[in-house]
């Protein structure tokens, strides 16, 4: 991963805000308690974990101005989170495969911000 190009000035309050918003919003969506589901749900579960993951990795990225930062952060907390789910939290499991799609979800939002900062330079 490469890292984008450092910014004289810090990142706006908006990419701050941002980030900070989707930081929140994964801690709640991974850490609420009890989370009760019904229907069928047997592929949106998994798309919350891929939006869940690239959101925050994009945005924290984008306001740190690192790809790599974001990248070892996210990625190092994608299984850990599963784990706290599974032996910690009552009501919730951990599965692996949540965890390979949160792998994923961090790898777009690198991939996005790769792209965007390749864009802007071109």
């Amino acid at each position: 991963m490469t890292s984008l190009p450092r910014r004289s000035a810090p990142a706006s309050r908006h990419v701050v805000g941002l980030a900070v918003a989707a930081v929140v919003v994964q801690l709640l969506v991974l850490y609420w308690p009890v989370v009760t589901v019904e229907g069928p749900v047997s592929w949106t579960d998994k798309v919350v974990h891929l939006l869940v993951f690239a959101v925050p990795t994009y945005a924290v990225g984008r306001a740190l101005g690192s790809v790599r930062t974001a990248v070892v952060v996210f990625a190092i907390h994608a299984p850990l989170s599963e784990l706290v789910q599974h032996f910690l939290l009552p009501g919730r499991s951990g599965d692996a495969w949540d965890a390979v799609v949160d792998l994923v979800g961090v790898a777009v939002g690198a991939t996005v911000l790769v792209v965007r900062g390749r864009l802007r330079r071109w």
